[in-house]
């Protein structure tokens, strides 16, 4: 999946989008995304002015649009009818710091699904190293609700 797939699933822009392409996709188990981190991160500004770190929350939404993107793959939703929310976060953990150059590739897995509640395991990992992993909790819902 490119650049123009991603965004006619996420309604994500610059600066939030966080997925710079889907690099495996497994529809209804699992999904690999990058995120390429540059200097020009608008966060890196003040995270931090002395030695830059991409923050943790910002890891967890990528994590957490890598898994929307797996589940836009398995329903099969048209691009724009539906929107992805966000409604947990457990068992996160942050492993090493992610920094300007980095590739970050994001893995997800669909773990179960019950009442309208995708239960994702995420991963973040740099050159083959964990980054952070987490429980991702995500619903679907229609845009014009």
């Amino acid at each position: 999946m490119d650049i123009q797939q991603i965004l006619n699933h996420l309604p994500h822009r610059y600066p939030f989008l966080l997925v710079d392409r889907v690099v495996e996709s497994n529809p209804g188990e699992s999904l690999a995304a990058i995120k390429n981190v540059t200097i020009n991160e608008p966060f890196f500004q003040g995270h931090f002015p002395i030695r830059p770190v991409m923050p943790g929350v910002l890891i967890l939404e990528a994590m957490a649009q890598a898994c929307g993107l797996l589940a836009f793959a398995t329903e099969g939703e048209a691009p724009g009818s539906t929107i992805f929310y966000l409604v947990g976060v457990d068992n996160a953990r942050f492993k090493r710091p992610v920094e300007p150059g980095d590739q970050v590739r994001l893995e997800s897995r669909i773990a179960r699904r019950r009442r309208g509640i995708w239960v994702f395991d995420a991963r973040a990992s740099v050159d083959g190293q964990l980054v952070a992993e987490a429980e991702i909790m995500c619903t679907m819902r229609d845009v014009a609700a």
